[in-house]
Parts: C-alpha cells; structure tokens; sequence
C-alpha cells in the first residue's frame, strides 16, 4: 500500500482522537458547570421552601390574631353603652326621678345602636313590610285587620339584625292572613 494512503487513514483517527480528548475537557467542564448550576438550583428551592413555610405561619399567626381580636373595635364602642346603664342603675338606687333614667336608657340605647351600626349591623325593619322569610320568622298569625295587606306584618315579636348582607337573627314577627 501506498503511504498516502495509510496516513489518510489515520489521520481522520487522530482527528476523531483529538476531537474526543478535546470533547472529553468540554464534557468535563459541561458537567462540572451543571453540577454547579443543580447546586445553585437546590439551594435556591431550599430558600423557597423555607419562605413557603413562613408564609404559612405568618398567615396562620395573622389569623389567630385577628380571630382573637377582631371584636376589639365593637367592644370600644359598646363600653361607653355600660357605663351610660350603671350610670342609670345607680340613678334609680339614689331615688332620682324617672325622667333622668328613662333619658339615660334611650341615650344608652341610641349609642349602642350607632355603635352596631357603625360595625355594619343594621336591625331588619319588618313592621308594615311584606314577610320575608329570608329575614323573618313567623311566629303566629291573625286575621288581616283594617287598612294592612293580607301577608305583611302587623307585629314585631323580637327585632332581627343582618351584617352587610348576612343575617345575624332573623325577626319574630307575626303576619296577617288572607287572601292575597
């Protein structure tokens, strides 16, 4: 054979050998940076499952807290109510006219209805309406008297009260019967 020939057939084995030694260093250098990329990747899934768990007990402390003291803002409003009613009782105790204390508890009931008022729970006017059973419950009716329609309510038995739009007690009323 000729020598040309054989050092062509070589040569691209040399080169295939080369490239495989110089692809080996690249391969080297591809997995050492992966191996430090998967690094980076796990330490920054570990801080991120570290801020998910404090989240969760931030929003758990959030809550407990606001479960405990959600009423807070209520009771400031409904103290001065309390003092308004002592102050009633005591009047009563000292012998002063009934004037004074009658003033004292519409004053202590105004205030206390403010106060609600101001929390979002307003009471549910029934008297004169249309019965509602959404909002009401009928505790007994009557014959249909004078001038009201047959199914409205003649009486409030115990006034009911909703929260925006959820109800809190719904009113004891009692209805007129007839033909509608």
């Amino acid at each position: 054979m000729d020598h040309w020939l054989l050092e062509g057939l070589l040569r691209p084995n040399i080169v295939a050998e080369e490239s495989e030694d110089s692809g080996s260093e690249e391969s080297t250098t591809e997995e050492v940076d992966f191996e430090a990329r998967v690094s980076e990747l796990e330490e920054e899934l570990q801080y991120a499952k570290a801020e998910t768990v404090n989240i969760a007990q931030r929003a758990a402390r959030d809550r407990s807290e606001t479960l405990k003291y959600g009423g807070a803002s209520l009771a400031r409003r409904l103290i001065p109510a309390l003092d308004h009613l002592s102050k009633a009782l005591e009047a009563t105790e000292v012998g002063e006219g009934t004037e004074s204390v009658i003033a004292g508890v519409r004053l202590t009931l105004d205030g206390l209805r403010s106060s609600l008022e101001s929390e979002g729970i307003n009471e549910i006017k029934a008297l004169g309406n249309d019965f509602d059973p959404t909002c009401m419950e009928a505790i007994a009716t009557l014959p249909c008297p004078e001038g009201k329609n047959p199914g409205s309510v003649i009486e409030v038995i115990e006034t009911g009260y909703r929260m925006h739009d959820r109800i809190l007690r719904a009113s004891k009323v009692v209805v007129a019967e007839g033909d509608s």
